[in-house]
């Protein structure tokens, strides 16, 4: 995909998310639309992986450490076409496969079950070593949020990474800068971030990650890496793209009522409009 294609997918990626979140009535729409452009990026240009063979041996991994974000990679998984689009307005519904957190038993392209925070990065890991055990040539992606890295086990995970030279692994942290309690200086700061993982001896990129254009070059450097794992630490905007939610922490996990939804519906497809016009 060139750059146009990727910003008018990440806007209807956007529209899946307010839609579901709203028919849901909860949810995380803040840190899933922060993330939207990271998703797109992944699932339609970086990653090996095909909606007709979720579970094909030599696919690339992907593992949403930051699971309350479902409702961002259910509506990239759904827009790539492992499930149907309008399936996303079950989210959260009673005997519906789209539930608050991903679950890799019944959800098609979910590779890891994922919602308890600091656990995704592990899992990931887990699977760049074995990987590496079985001279497997996939890469793994975790998306982590800058609140979460406030858990100590990832750290644990960021240190064996390292040690064992993890070069298929990318970390990716969506730094919004906010969390469910306000600014994440506020409750906990994890800064220099980049810092941090520089001292776990990862290779550290740092990008908008709203930028497509940054984010491209962010993930062919990560490739070029030998002998140790990527960080990329995206500096986002919370609630990207609806006017009202742009970094708002009261967006964090919140849906929005139908007044608040033709809004932010009406937000996006103006800049779907906008970007039909370039």
């Amino acid at each position: 995909m060139n750059k146009l294609e990727l910003m008018k997918t990440a806007n209807e990626i956007r529209k899946g998310i307010v839609e579901a979140v709203h028919s849901a009535k909860s949810g995380h729409p803040g840190g899933s639309l922060s993330a939207a452009d990271i998703f797109t990026y992944l699932y339609f240009e970086e990653m090996n992986v095909d909606p007709k063979d979720p579970k094909k041996e030599d696919r690339d991994r992907f593992v949403l450490s930051k699971g309350h974000t479902a409702p961002g990679l259910y509506s990239t998984l759904a827009h790539r076409g492992f499930f149907p689009v309008e399936d996303l307005k079950t989210l959260r519904h009673v005997g519906s496969y789209l539930q608050g957190h991903p679950d890799m038993k019944h959800i098609p392209g979910v590779d890891m079950s994922s919602g308890s925070l600091g656990q995704g990065i592990s899992a990931a890991v887990g699977m760049a070593l074995s990987a590496k055990l079985s001279k497997a040539d996939y890469r793994v992606y975790t998306l982590l949020g800058d609140g979460e890295i406030q858990e100590g086990q990832v750290w644990e995970a960021s240190m064996l990474a390292a040690s064992r030279k993890l070069d298929n692994l990318v970390v990716i942290v969506d730094n919004n800068n906010l969390q469910i309690d306000g600014t994440i200086e506020e409750v906990n700061s994890p800064y220099p971030i980049d810092k941090k993982f520089e001292a776990f001896n990862f290779h550290v990129i740092n990008i908008d990650g709203n930028d497509f254009d940054q984010i491209d070059a962010a993930f062919k450097e990560a490739k070029t890496v030998k002998g140790q794992p990527t960080a990329i630490i995206a500096k986002t905007i919370k609630g990207k793209g609806v006017s009202f939610m742009e970094d708002q922490v009261s967006w964090h996990g919140a849906a929005p009522n139908d007044e608040q939804f033709a809004v932010a519906m009406e937000d996006l497809k103006k800049a779907g409009e906008a970007l039909c016009q370039m």
